[in-house]
């Protein structure tokens, strides 16, 4: 199969009709999008990625409008923060309709669905008349693609058509979110931050599960990772721990380039906003390296920090 890359909405519609897959940019990451109302495009995504069925995906649809079609509740509250971040990195887990196909949820009882702001796929979504279910275009456990030539590195072959969107803005997944006994509750740490979510409902409750058995999407323990091995943490104890080894480094801001073969700083202003959208990149080049091992930094507990160390947790835990 060849790999088109291109910015044809109509031929990417037509794919996706006929039941192909293609890869969307989104604000967040570039996503591998198939018709998420047919299972057996659905699965093709499974199989191109290597992704375990039990991992749900993420639907996307073209307006908050449409979580009726697909979820049987709308909280009150998850209008409230769609009002606010949708279209937005911020994807909401809702009692699922029965026309989304059991392989969409993992088997459960909740459906994901997000409006993702990104101007090319919002008019690709509203020239059909199906859902797209889109996790991130890569394979399974791999950094996520911000970029059109990421997913071509990764995938070429494998799908038809790459819709290029240019680099992604946010550059880390969306934040997810449900609602439980009338309380906004965190699955994923993400594109919104905790600050943003307590600023327009109040008190959130986190429950990153971490785990093996995930009730949404982007929890599984162990994702995001490069394939030279990846340790996190400060970064005095790491370069003290791993003093012989050809090391390649990912810091905030300072730079370590005498003290090892490769590193990318990820915003010398200090800016968490451009840190996270700078993340995945500078990961692919350091992976790209001649390193042993990846030494990244613990980012500030705050704002876009949070959702960057959960990123870094998860690339440095073991498969």
């Amino acid at each position: 199969m060849q790999t088109i890359t291109g910015t044809n909405i109509s031929k990417a519609a037509d794919l996706l009709v006929n039941g192909e897959l293609v890869a969307i940019p989104t604000e967040t990451v570039y996503g591998l999008a198939a018709n998420a109302l047919n299972a057996d495009a659905v699965l093709k995504i499974f199989e191109t990625k290597g992704r375990p069925t039990f991992n749900p995906l993420i639907v996307h649809v073209h307006d908050v409008n449409e979580f009726s079609k697909y979820a049987s509740e709308v909280p009150d509250l998850v209008r409230t923060l769609a009002e606010k971040f949708s279209p937005g990195p911020i994807t909401y887990v809702l009692p699922k309709k029965n026309n989304i196909p059991d392989i969409v949820t993992g088997g459960g009882e909740t459906v994901a669905l997000r409006v993702p702001g990104h101007a090319l796929t919002l008019k690709l979504l509203s020239q059909l008349d199906f859902p797209l279910a889109a996790p991130s275009a890569n394979p399974f456990g791999y950094i996520s693609p911000v970029d059109a030539r990421h997913v071509k590195d990764q995938l070429d072959g494998k799908i038809p058509y790459i819709l290029d969107g240019g680099q992604c803005m946010i550059g880390i997944e969306s934040t997810v979110v449900t609602v439980i006994d009338g309380k906004v509750v965190v699955y994923r740490l993400g594109g919104v931050s905790l600050e943003d979510l307590v600023d327009v409902v109040g008190e959130v409750e986190l429950r990153i599960n971490n785990s093996s058995n995930p009730n949404s999407p982007g929890q599984l323990k162990s994702h995001y990772a490069p394939r030279i091995p990846l340790r996190f943490g400060k970064m005095d104890a790491l370069l003290e721990e791993f003093s012989g080894k050809k090391k390649a480094i990912l810091s905030f801001t300072k730079n370590y380039s005498d003290d090892c073969i490769a590193n990318q700083v990820l915003s010398y202003a200090g800016d968490l906003h451009e840190a996270a959208r700078n993340l995945f990149t500078a990961l692919r080049k350091l992976d790209n390296s001649e390193a042993e091992i990846i030494l990244a930094e613990k980012f500030p507990e705050h704002g876009l920090g949070l959702a960057i160390n959960d990123r870094l947790e998860r690339a440095a835990t073991e498969k």
